[in-house]
């Protein structure tokens, strides 16, 4: 039986039309949608035709679609980190860099998911090593969180300026009183590191960046990394600094600890149109802004 995981986003009212629409085309196809405690609740669902609810989302299915925006396809990007499912995004957020298609074209954006109109893009990540020294804490016992967008690290609400440094290949590149620290995948250049005043890597090129967050400095730059550098970020700081991985809390460096980081390809897969141009988007996406 072919399955599709459905995330959505966290205001149902929006995207509502949109999955009843694509519950009615996957019952035409054949297709069941796997919908989770979470979705289903939201949605107050029941099972039906080409419905499958209160299904924990798991690795077998054929693909992952989401009706949502970067936040929610991050999210999704997460969960099948690894697994080889591709994620299909239908942006419902503000901004929506990651997603496939726009709202507008929804009806044929859920054609192309059922019939696999698609290609897909393969997108690294940064993958920390947590706890480096045993005065760290993990997001996940024993586990290994992995960012497909970034890295960011921040001093606590609240606490002094943090003085941060960071070494590629057991090289300290900087050393800088800032209020955080940025490391940014290509898909994730676009975020965070921007408004660092870090550059944007197009998709596909192999590295990432690492960028401060109000440097008290006026000689602090982003630095672009090779991808087979790896990563070491100490906290000289008197205070623990926190650890968000693509906007999620994932623990925390004590005062003089580290922890160390990789970048690692292949590691999620999101569709794409055929022939979309990441110049395209980036033109379409961020000139929106500006109008």
């Amino acid at each position: 039986m072919r399955e599709i995981t459905v995330f959505t986003h966290r205001r149902p009212e929006q995207t509502a039309p949109a999955l009843a629409l694509l519950a009615a085309r996957a019952a035409e196809a054949g297709v069941t949608l796997c919908l989770d405690e979470e979705e289903t609740r939201k949605h107050g669902l029941t099972a039906g035709p080409g419905l499958a609810v209160d299904v924990p989302a798991k690795d077998d299915v054929e693909l992952c679609v989401v009706l949502g925006g970067d936040g929610t396809i991050l999210r999704a990007l997460q969960r099948y980190a690894f697994t080889g499912v591709p994620v299909f995004a239908i942006n419902f957020g503000e901004i929506g860099f990651l997603a496939t298609v726009e709202p507008q074209d929804v009806e044929d954006g859920i054609r192309r998911a059922l019939t696999g109109e698609f290609e897909l893009l393969r997108l690294p990540a940064i993958v920390l090593d947590m706890p480096a020294d045993g005065r760290t804490s993990a997001a996940e016992p024993g586990g290994r969180p992995t960012a497909i967008n970034d890295v960011a690290i921040h001093r606590k609400v609240g606490e002094r300026v943090a003085e941060i440094a960071y070494a590629l290949d057991g090289e300290e590149a900087g050393s800088v009183r800032c209020d955080g620290l940025v490391v940014a995948t290509p898909a994730g250049s676009t975020g965070y590191n921007l408004a660092n005043g870090g550059p944007v890597m197009a998709w596909g090129v192999e590295g990432f960046v690492v960028s401060f967050i109000a440097p008290h400095s006026i000689s602090a730059r982003a630095l672009v990394a090779a991808p087979d550098d790896p990563l070491t970020i100490h906290n000289r700081s008197r205070e623990p600094l926190d650890v968000a991985v693509d906007g999620r809390p994932a623990g925390e460096i004590a005062p003089d600890g580290r922890i160390h980081a990789h970048f690692a390809n292949d590691v999620g897969l999101i569709a794409q149109l055929p022939g979309s141009s990441f110049y395209r988007r980036l033109r379409e996406k961020f000139g929106r802004l500006a109008s």
